[in-house]
C-alpha cells in the first residue's frame, strides 16, 4: 500500500491498485463521526459510440443508457439494494454525468458492512427485459419532468447551442424515444465494458483505519472473478471549435425572461497539472469579470438587469468545456449586450487587477480548505480529478502558483466571438 502525504494540507492519502485493476484510495479524518465511501466507474452519457468487451467492430448505444444502467443496479432479483443499505443504517445514492457514474453511501456505523454492500451490488449486474420495461415508466416520467423545468431547458439549450457533433449536447437520461430501444443486452454489453474493477475507482473517507480497510476491500475483490482487463475504445466525432448556433429561443411557461451566454472553450484536450492550471486560471479569470465582487456584477444589480439566480461557471472535461453567464431578466437583450461588451473589454489584460486576482486566489484557496472538512465534497471531487489525472490537493499550490498572466491567457481561449452563443427562454406571450 502506497503512502501519499499532502504536508501543506496536513493529509495522509493510501493507495493501492488491485489484482483486478480496482484503484483504491483511503483518506482517514481523524474525529470525524461520518464515513463518506464512493464507487466510481469512468463511464458517463457522452460514451455512446464504443467497442464493446471482447469484439471488434464498435457500436452506438441509445441515448441516456448510462443513466437508465444506475437506475437498474439497484434493483436485484432478491429485492431493493436501498433496502440493504438502510437495515445497517446507512444512506445510500448514486449520480450519472457526462463522464462518470457514481454509487456511494455514508454512516456513522456498520462500515465495513456497508462497504461489502457496495462492492456486492454494483458488481453483481441483473437485467431482465421485463424490469427494463418497466424501468421505462418510470425514467420516462423523470425525464418529462425535467423537459418542463425552465432552468434545466436553459442550461442544456446553452450546450446544444454550442455542440455540432459531441454528445454532450445530449441530455444525460436521454429522450423517451432513445429509452424505449434499450434492452437487458444493451445493459449488460455497457455494463461488461465498462464496469469492469480497471475502469474503476473506490475511495473512503472518514474515520477509519487505513490498513484494516484496504485489507477488507482486497479480501473482497479475491473472491470475484472477472475477465482480462482491456484498454477501451471510446469513439468522438471530431468537434469544431466554432458553436454551432448562434442564438436560439424556447417559449415556456414563465414569469420572467431567462438568459445564459455560452462560451464554447478551445482548450479541450488537456490532462494532468495542464488542465488543473487551466481549470483554476478559467475559475478566477469568470470570478474577476463576473463575480459579485466585481465592477460589472454591482453595475448590472443597481441597472435591475439580474436576479438571484444570477450566476456564471465555468465546467472541464477531456473532450468538451464551457463557461455559461446569465439570469432571469426582465431585459434579456439588454443584459446580452452587458455580457458581451465585458468579455470584449477583457481584451485589455489590465480587467485582471492584480489586486483582484490576489483576493480571489485567497478566497479559493480558503474555499477549498473548509471543503476539505466536508467527507462528502472530497471524495465526489478526488474521483472527478483522479480520472482527469489531476490530484485534488494539488489545487491549493497550483492556486498559489496562478499569475496574472495565467489568468489572461486562460480566457484569452474561449473569448472568440465564433465561440460565443446565446439561448434564451421567454414568456409564451413574449417574443424578444
Amino acid at each position: 500500500m502506497q503512502t501519499i502525504e499532502f504536508k501543506q494540507l496536513d493529509e495522509t492519502l493510501y493507495y493501492k491498485q488491485l489484482d483486478n485493476g480496482l484503484d483504491v484510495y483511503i483518506l482517514p479524518k481523524r474525529g470525524f463521526s461520518k464515513t463518506f465511501v464512493t464507487f466510481t466507474t469512468k463511464y458517463g452519457s457522452i460514451d455512446r459510440a464504443f467497442v464493446p468487451l471482447g469484439k471488434e467492430e464498435p457500436i452506438t448505444v441509445p441515448d441516456g443508457i448510462a443513466h437508465f444502467l444506475e437506475h437498474k443496479m439497484f434493483e436485484k432479483e432478491d429485492g431493493d439494494v436501498f433496502q440493504q443499505f438502510s437495515e445497517v443504517g446507512a444512506q445510500a445514492n448514486a449520480f450519472t454525468s457526462f463522464t462518470r457514474t457514481a454509487y456511494l453511501f455514508s454512516a456513522t456505523d456498520h462500515i465495513y458492512k456497508s462497504t461489502e454492500i457496495l462492492l456486492n451490488f454494483v458488481q453483481q449486474p441483473y437485467f431482465t427485459e421485463e424490469t427494463v420495461e418497466k424501468e421505462k415508466g418510470i425514467i420516462g416520467q423523470e425525464i418529462t419532468m425535467y423537459d418542463d423545468s425552465p432552468d434545466w431547458r436553459l442550461y442544456f439549450g446553452a450546450i446544444e447551442n454550442m455542440y455540432h457533433n459531441h454528445p454532450v449536447k445530449i441530455d444525460i437520461a436521454g429522450t423517451i424515444e432513445s429509452i424505449d430501444q434499450i434492452t437487458a443486452d444493451h445493459l449488460y454489453t455497457c455494463y461488461n465494458t465498462f464496469y469492469h474493477p480497471s475502469n474503476m475507482l473506490l475511495f473512503v473517507v472518514g474515520a477509519v483505519d487505513p490498513t484494516e480497510m484496504m485489507n477488507f476491500i482486497e479480501h473482497n475483490q479475491k473472491n470475484k472473478k472477472f475477465p482480462e482487463a482491456q484498454e477501451l475504445s471510446r469513439l468522438f466525432e471530431e468537434e469544431p471549435t466554432t458553436v454551432a448556433v448562434k442564438e436560439r429561443e424556447l417559449q415556456m411557461d414563465v414569469q420572467k425572461p431567462k438568459v445564459y451566454v455560452g462560451l464554447k472553450a478551445k482548450e479541450v484536450n488537456l490532462t494532468g497539472p495542464a488542465m488543473l492550471k487551466h481549470e483554476l486560471a478559467m475559475s478566477i479569470a469568470m470570478e474577476c469579470l463576473f463575480g459579485r465582487a466585481s465592477d460589472f456584477y454591482t453595475s448590472i444589480y443597481e441597472q435591475g438587469l439580474i436576479d438571484e439566480s444570477y450566476a456564471y461557471d465555468f465546467s472541464l472535461e477531456q473532450g468538451y468545456g464551457f463557461a455559461l453567464v446569465g439570469s432571469d431578466t426582465n431585459q434579456p437583450d439588454v443584459l446580452i449586450k452587458a455580457i458581451k461588451e465585458k468579455m470584449a473589454q477583457a481584451n485589455d489584460t489590465s480587467i485582471f487587477n492584480a489586486n483582484d486576482v490576489e483576493r480571489i486566489k485567497r478566497k479559493k484557496i480558503g474555499f477549498f480548505l473548509r471543503a476539505l472538512n466536508s467527507a462528502e465534497y472530497i471524495a465526489n471531487q478526488f474521483t472527478r480529478y483522479k480520472f482527469n489525472d489531476m490530484n485534488l490537493f494539488d489545487a491549493v499550490p497550483t492556486i498559489e502558483q496562478l499569475t496574472v498572466e495565467d489568468i489572461v491567457e486562460a480566457f484569452e481561449s474561449v473569448k472568440g466571438e465564433d465561440q460565443q452563443t446565446v439561448f434564451k427562454i421567454m414568456p409564451v406571450s413574449e417574443r424578444a
